[in-house]
This record gives C-alpha cells, structure tokens and sequence, in this order.
C-alpha cells in the first residue's frame, strides 16, 4: 500500500524518504518583529511528526517592504530558522524556507505607503496601490531573495522554495491585473515573467550548483482575463535553465473568486492535479501536485498515473499531524479529515486580523504549548452534558487525559447540529467527521449515555467532581400571526427530512442555516424566496463557501428580500413588512423558519448553586461556529 507515495525521490544532492510534503502555510505565531517563536517551533514540530519526506516552511520575507510574517532580510533572523529547522530535522523530515515577498499584497506596508508592486495599481484584496517599482528596487528585490537564499543556507535548510503564486509579488509581475508596465518587465507574458526568471537565476547564482530549488508557481491565475496555464508552459524551459529543480504546481490569487487557493469543500480531491499533470508532460524535473488531498491513497494514485511526482497535503497536516501514520498502519477510520470548512487556517487569518492559525477540528492545532503533556495527575469524575460538537471534543480530550468521563445527550443520537447541517448539499463531509469524533469518544472509554435529560436532582445525587455544560442552543422562532398555519415549519424539519419540500417555498433568515436550507430545497426543485431582516446576507461572499453558496442561489434564481420582516402567513399568502410598506407573496406552499439560535440556559444556574467546578462551552455561550465549539469543549478539558 501506498507503494508509489512512500517511495524515496532525489532531488540533486537531496534524497527524501518519500514524496509527502507539507506546503507552507502561513500561522501569525511568530513575534511582531519577523522573529521565531517558541509557539512556531512546538507548530512546526508537530507538523513534521506527520512523517512526510519534505516539509516547506511558512513564508520568510527577504525585504521589509513585503515581510508579512516570519522574516529572512537581516542575519538576526537566522538564529530563531535554525530553531525551525532544527525542530523538523529532529521529527526526521527534511527542510525548505518559502522565500517570499508580498509585493501589493502587504496590508500594513501598503497603511504606509512603502508596499511596492510592478505597476501602482491597488490590489484586488486590500484596495490600495503600491509604489511602482523602479529599476533600482528590481535589481535591490532580486539581490534580497539571493540574499535570503544564503541565510537560509546557514541556517541549516535542506533546500529553497521561491514563492511566485497567489498573487504575490511574483504572481503580481506575471499579471496584467498587477503590471502594465512598458519597459522589458511588461508587455507579453514572457517579459512579464522576466522578473521571476532573473529571481530564480540570482538565486541560483547564490546558493550554488549543488543546492535545490523549488518554484512555487500558480499554474493559472484563476481570474479573469488572467494568464493560463498554457502560457506558463512557454516559460518553463527558461525557468528550468535557471535552475529550477521542483516546480510546485499551486493554482489561483487571493484575489481570485471563491477563495480558490484554499479550496473550499465544493472541490473534490485532486480537482487541481491535472495542471500540475499538464505540467510534468513538459518538464524533466520532478512536480509536485495539490489540491484537497486528504487521503493518501489517492495521492498515490496521482503519482502512480504519472499527474506528479509529489503529493502536498495542506490543510489535512491541520486536521490530523498524524495521518499519514495511521494511512500507513491502516488505520484510515482513526484519519481526522479536514472539513475544508477554512475557519481557523485562512478566515481567521485573512478576516480576523492579528489571530493565528488554528484548525476548527483539531484544537491542538496553533496550540501545542498549551496542550497538556500526559495524564492528569488526578484523575477527575467529569460528565459532559451535551452531544454536540462541543461537547464530543471536550469528552474525548478529557478521556485523553485518563478522566473519567461520562457523556449525556438528551436526544437519541450524537453530533448536536451537524446531525443538520450534514443533509446541506456539499456538506457530508461534516457528517463523515462528527462520526468519526463519535467513534473516537467511545474508542476512548468515554460512557456515552443517549436519551437523557441531566437534572438538578441528578447533579445533587451523583455529585460529579467536575461538569463541562455543552447544550448548545434553542431554536429562535420569530413573532407572527399564523405561526400554526400547516404550511410553517423550520429549518431542522427539513433538513432532516422530517417536512418533504415544497413547490415554493420562503425561507426566514438568510444567515448560513437559511442558505444551506435553500440550497438543499433548490437541489430538491423547489423555487426558493429568502427573507432577511438585514440589509445584507451575514454570509460572506469573500469566504470559499459562501462564495459557492451564493453563486448556486443566483444561478438557481433564488430571490432575496433584504430588509424584510415577516409579519403573517395565510394559507397560501404571506405578508412582509418593510421599513414604509408592506408586501403580500402568493402561492406560498411553505415556510421555513431558520433565524437562528440562542444559548440555552439549563442547568447553568444549578450548577452555580451547587459549588460544582464546571465550565460552559460552545453555543451554550454564544451560537458561533464549529471552530469556537471545539476550542471551548478541549480548553475546558484541558483545564480540568
């Protein structure tokens, strides 16, 4: 099994033990000033755990007008990479820096007006031009990525990977979104890519003969009117000449639709390989291909089909650093796969300004200081009441620990609100990990008691030593007149399939319960009618889902009512009331309630009272997302 993946690939003076590599992906753990952290070392550590051939590290920056994270542009910085290295070579993998500049895409370079760019043209994510580059700061960025090479060099670094995807810098010069230069640097697409090649050939030049370099490029820009991958195939022998060893066949910009470089859960496995394959066909160096690979065994099979010749698993390092070892014991049903849900990898980093990584079903990701190491030196009687996401995380991570732990679930089955949301189309994904946590809470010991309503009375009985209250929210129902109309129900009726779907339906609430239920109404043939009280859907369209989420509701010509109340039902009519008006909607056969939740009250002020040790996690707090659940539920285990 997994004969092609595991076998060892050389790569000029390089030998990995096996064609596994982790891409670098950014983390925001390390110090304000570029500097490496004890935080990033126990993260990247982790990572390497995995057991993969090649790990590339998280970007470096080789120039302060384009350092976004950990930087490379001073000798200072070499110290704290030696560290990161060092932490990867003791996990037995080998190490590459991602040597990178941000170019328009730095946000607080361009606040001060020293972000620099081909052109000064303001950039798709943050609005704001860049200084156009002279002559003097090409020649001076080139000189900082050879630079950069050495320091990488000294600290220890297998190898290089020059960043030219995504639209950085690199990608930036490549595009007529970013260039219009009119010197040799602009024109066609090979003198736009004039400034990667003089990138690659410095250094090249630097590192000397012997020493690799990989090229992490975006095969195709992925957006409109952008460059495609049959005009990067004319580059590809220049680049090669100057010394290119792996290219690294990524896809698309942060400015591209639909958060395609971190594609969401709509894309299946594999869906980019047949670029890095269009690639490989017209090279003679190795390849490696990505794309939402979670599975090793169809990783495999990309390489044994000749689409590449390395496999990049990004986000599924994230979900479960231990993967690749289980897929090798044959353990695939322990594999945590990643959701491709983005909360903690990129929207936090990208929306939540100043946070780090994190991964919304694996807690201990970003975290690995604060994970507790070994058993609790006392064991606790601990019950956890409440099922749901929340809940199974703080069970498991408490049994972990050697607590015994009991588990009590009111209803008759396990996985709170995904038990829902995994009916919404694209969405079984959700439903395949809310088992998988199932199955590891029982494999853990935890006694798991369904069909149980926990009471006052219980809690003064048993006495537990230690409570995590994780029952989640109460539906919201709005005040109108008809609410007893035959033709009103909620969203959980439908999605569980409990209400069949109507013919025409209006939907109460377009936040993502509402818009997931018209999506699974629209896949059933029901023509959909959504109601939202705010000016604006709260589901955004610069994240991957929400972005395929309101694409599907416009091609499926679902309509949207922003600023609309409803005020009655009636048979087959329906009143809305506006800000000055009201409307009437006719030939309604159906109603659906979805306007959220709230946090559940029970059992919060008994235990109060009772002097309990206890903690409240998930959307017994505050209804938010699987991310805050799972973090809550393991912090409140972990804190026992």
């Amino acid at each position: 099994m997994l004969d092609h993946l595991m076998s060892p690939i050389k790569i000029r003076n390089l030998e990995l033990k096996n064609r596994c590599v982790i891409p670098p992906m950014g983390t925001n753990l390390g110090n304000p000033n570029g500097t490496v952290t004890e935080k990033n070392l126990a993260y990247i550590k982790r990572r390497a755990e995995t057991g993969v051939g090649l790990v590339i590290t998280e970007i470096v920056g080789v120039h302060p007008s384009g350092c976004v994270g950990l930087g490379i542009f001073d000798d200072k910085y070499i110290p704290g990479l030696t560290q990161m290295v060092d932490a990867i070579h003791s996990a037995g993998s080998k190490a590459a820096l991602q040597l990178h500049h941000a170019g328009r895409e730095a946000p607080f370079q361009l606040q001060k007006g020293k972000a620099l760019g081909p052109s000064a043209i303001p950039s798709f994510v943050y609005g704001q031009p860049p200084k156009e580059m002279t002559k003097d700061d090409i020649k001076m960025i080139i000189s900082a990525f050879g630079d950069a090479a050495v320091r990488a060099q000294a600290a220890g670094a297998d190898a290089v990977e020059i960043h030219g995807a995504h639209g950085y810098l690199l990608t930036q010069f490549m595009s007529v979104h970013a260039n219009q230069r009119t010197d040799e640097y602009g024109g066609d697409f090979k003198n736009r890519a004039r400034f990667v090649l003089e990138v690659v050939e410095e250094v090249r030049k630097r590192v000397g003969d012997d020493y690799p370099v990989l090229l992490r490029i975006s095969a195709e820009e992925y957006i409109k009117h952008g460059y495609t991958v049959d005009e990067v195939l004319t580059i590809l022998p220049e680049l090669i000449g100057a010394g290119v060893d792996v290219l690294h066949a990524s896809v698309g910009t942060h400015g591209s639709p639909g958060g395609i470089t971190s594609a969401p859960v709509e894309y299946e496995a594999g869906w980019n390989i047949w670029r890095a394959k269009k690639i490989k066909e017209a090279v003679d160096i190795p390849v490696i291909g990505v794309g939402r690979y979670t599975d090793p065994r169809e990783a495999d099979k990309a390489i044994a089909d000749g689409d590449a010749d390395m496999i990049a698993f990004g986000r599924q390092v994230l979900a479960d650093p231990d993967f690749l070892v289980k897929a090798q014991e044959g353990r695939y049903e322990d594999i945590r796969t990643c959701l491709a849900c983005n909360q903690g990898c990129i929207e936090r980093l990208i929306l939540e300004m100043g946070s780090s990584v994190r991964c919304a079903i694996n807690p201990e990701t970003g975290q690995e200081t604060l994970v507790p190491k070994g058993p609790a030196e006392n064991s606790k009687d601990v019950w956890v009441v409440g099922a749901g996401p929340a809940g199974l995380t703080a069970a498991y991570e408490a049994a972990k620990l050697g607590h015994k732990v009991t588990l009590f679930e009111q209803s008759n089955h396990l996985g709170g609100q995904i038990q829902f949301a995994r009916q919404a189309p694209h969405k079984e994904v959700y439903g395949q990990w809310i088992d998988w946590l199932a199955a590891q809470v029982k494999k853990a010991g935890v006694d798991v008691k369904t069909g149980v309503t926990v009471t006052e009375d219980m809690l003064k009985e048993s006495k537990p030593e230690a409570v995590i209250l994780a029952i989640g929210g109460r539906k919201i129902t709005p005040d109108f007149q008809g609410q007893d109309q035959p033709t009103v129900c909620d969203a959980w009726q439908v999605l569980n399939q409990e209400v069949p779907p109507g013919k025409n339906a209006v939907i109460v609430g377009a936040g993502l319960i509402g818009m997931e239920t018209a999506d699974f109404l629209v896949q059933k043939g029901c023509k959909v009618t959504l109601l939202e009280m705010l000016k604006q859907s709260p589901v955004l369209k610069i994240t991957g889902h929400g972005y395929q989420l309101h694409k599907r509701m416009r091609e499926a010509n679902v309509m949207f009512l922003f600023g609309a109340v409803l005020a009655a039902v009636d048979g087959d009519k329906v009143t809305l009331r506006f800000d000055d008006k009201e409307d009437v909607l006719e030939g309604v056969d159906q109603v659906v309630l979805a306007a959220g939740m709230k946090p559940r009250e029970d059992l919060k002020e008994a235990l109060m009272n009772l002097g309990i040790q206890h903690a409240v996690v998930g959307d017994a707090v505050q209804v938010r997302r699987i991310i805050e659940a799972t973090d809550e539920g393991a912090k409140a285990a972990w804190a026992l």
